[in-house]
């Protein structure tokens, strides 16, 4: 086995089905990562980034929350959302962090997790869009 297959699917349809040498994902227990060969695996994941490695490329995803399967030769993302690096927007992410960060100074009438998760959604599409940007 060389490559895995990988699958991120949303609520909202097929975001990405491709090879990939590497997996590596942000879980809830901390970052993993998924060659081929993987025993099988059931993990939770967080917000975050998820790095897709074929040859000397790199993927980047923006993934909020959900689930991923993987085994020796697939890995299956299950998420809430997720997103591929050229379809996120800077501009949008960088008003998203700003808007959050000015909930979280508010001392009263806010939801201070659903806050904390948008600062956390916002962050992840900044450094991913940043990456995307760089190359």
């Amino acid at each position: 086995m060389d490559s895995l297959k990988l699958e991120i699917v949303t609520p909202h349809g097929l975001v990405f089905s491709g090879e990939a040498d590497e997996v590596t994902v942000a879980g809830t227990e901390g970052e993993f990562g998924v060659l081929p060969g993987h025993a099988p695996l059931m993990a939770t994941l967080k917000i975050g980034i998820l790095v897709a490695k074929t040859g000397g490329k790199q993927q980047y995803f923006f993934v909020n929350s959900g689930y991923a399967e993987a085994g020796p030769d697939k890995v299956l993302i299950m998420a809430d959302s997720a997103e591929r690096a050229e379809d996120i927007s800077l501009e949008r992410a960088l008003a998203a962090r700003q808007r959050a960060e000015e909930r979280l100074k508010k001392q009263e009438n806010v939801d201070f997790a659903r806050a904390e998760s948008a600062l956390e959604r916002a962050t992840s599409r900044i450094q991913i869009a940043e990456r995307h940007v760089a190359k």
